[in-house]
């Protein structure tokens, strides 16, 4: 007896589904009007840059949603490194299909490798930290989940999936329940068990979430000298999160010892695609 789809499976259906009906594949009126030279064929996707691969599974879906005959090999998974000239994938199947579907499925590989390569580098900059790298919900509308494995195939942590998660207290909800103790309060009585974060833009609201009991404090735009001074008065008791503009640049500025998580929304809204190419090899 077959599994049911998860979640996040059926999530993935629903996003190829949209690109594919976007792009009218079944209605190319390039590729429909060569049919009578259809055959099967093996096609190659190629590194032309350096970089870390995701997005495999979501390519492979969206070959297969249009064609259940098309095989892809895999020879650089999700998470594997590659260098300029390394064959990612190899692709079997009619050619017409391989043709009609490339561009969605190479969309999809193309800006996941981005992702994850780019988490890569800032992962590669806090090796020598204890500090860990957080994702944000800055993600692409509809691309979450997609973009946020890209970013565990990087080496980095996912924070929230969604606003279910956990309770995450920002400046706009302080301003809407009046303080950060009010919030807190509230949240405990409607939702007593979920986890509770809260963004400080100083350190008497970090005093005031500590004296809350809340579980992790997000330390927004603060110098290195007041995340050291956030880290004194915290004396461990909860887990600290940096987060605000944080760059390649500066990060590791921010990797002050005893600063548990730094969260970084460049990784899903400031990526550059991986250069990777698709290329009909020779028939079968």
């Amino acid at each position: 007896m077959d599994k049911a789809p998860t979640y996040e499976e059926k999530l993935m259906r629903q996003i190829v589904e949209l690109a594919l009906w976007e792009d009218r594949v079944r209605e190319d009126v390039t590729t429909n009007s060569l049919m009578e030279y259809d055959r099967k064929v093996i096609a190659a996707v190629t590194a032309k840059e350096e970089g870390v691969i995701s997005g495999v599974e979501v390519f492979t879906a969206a070959f297969q949603m249009i064609d259940t005959e098309i095989s892809v090999k895999v020879f650089k998974g999700d998470g594997s490194a590659v260098k300029k000239g390394d064959t990612v994938l190899e692709i079997e199947g009619k050619e017409s299909s391989i043709l009609k579907v490339e561009r969605t499925a190479l969309n999809f590989l193309q800006r996941l490798s981005g992702i994850a390569t780019l988490t890569q580098k800032f992962v590669d900059k806090l090796k020598s930290y204890s500090a860990s790298l957080l994702d944000t919900r800055k993600t692409t509308p509809g691309m979450r989940y997609l973009e946020k494995k890209a970013v565990k195939d990087g080496g980095g942590t996912n924070h929230r999936m969604n606003l279910e998660d956990m309770a995450m207290v920002k400046d706009n909800h302080i301003k809407m329940a009046g303080s950060i103790s009010t919030a807190v309060k509230k949240i405990k009585e409607k939702f007593p068990g979920k986890k509770i974060e809260v963004e400080v833009k100083n350190l008497k609201e970090l005093e005031e979430a500590l004296s809350m009991g809340v579980d992790i404090v997000m330390l927004d735009n603060f110098s290195t000298k007041l995340l050291r001074e956030a880290v004194k008065i915290n004396n461990h008791r909860v887990k600290l999160e940096v987060s605000g503009n944080i760059s390649l640049e500066n990060i590791e500025e921010k990797a002050v010892e005893g600063i548990d998580f730094i969260s970084v929304g460049a990784l899903t809204h400031s990526f550059k695609s991986l250069d990777l190419s698709l290329n009909i090899i020779h028939h079968v």
